[in-house]
């Protein structure tokens, strides 16, 4: 997947929100955004796939995958612009998509704050930790 945006050292807590403004590449056939403690420990990977008209959200626990959880409200497409709010509660996470949808996602592992964030897929414009 192309141009690889990441943070390690994010310091998001329960209450936060993380506002993404940003373009999705024209050529791909997913774009993913992940929230957790590194690589290999996602509390949250929301990975919206074009080909199969579904979001995918998951965890992964020391690289090994949860089980998925999906949602066929795909309100993007390669090369539009989008704007993602992901906000972080102790319980959960609440995923607000470009055209008002929420989605809720459990916070499985059960960590009370996130170093990491990557995303893929998708250029980004601004970015807002609040």
């Amino acid at each position: 997947m192309s141009e690889k945006f990441e943070i390690t050292d994010l310091n998001m807590k329960p209450g936060m929100s993380l506002k993404i403004k940003g373009k999705i590449h024209n050529d791909v056939d997913c774009f993913l955004i992940n929230l957790g403690q590194g690589k290999e420990t996602l509390n949250l990977h929301f990975n919206p796939r074009f080909n199969e008209s579904t979001i995918v959200c998951n965890t992964s626990d020391g690289g090994r995958w949860g089980q998925e959880q999906r949602e066929n409200h795909m309100c993007f497409s390669p090369g539009s612009e989008v704007k993602i709010t992901i906000a972080f509660q102790d319980k959960d996470f609440k995923v607000t998509l470009p055209d008002g949808h929420q989605m809720t996602f459990p916070n499985r592992l059960g960590h009370n704050q996130l170093h990491y964030f990557s995303m893929g897929g998708l250029q980004i414009s601004s970015f807002k930790l609040e």
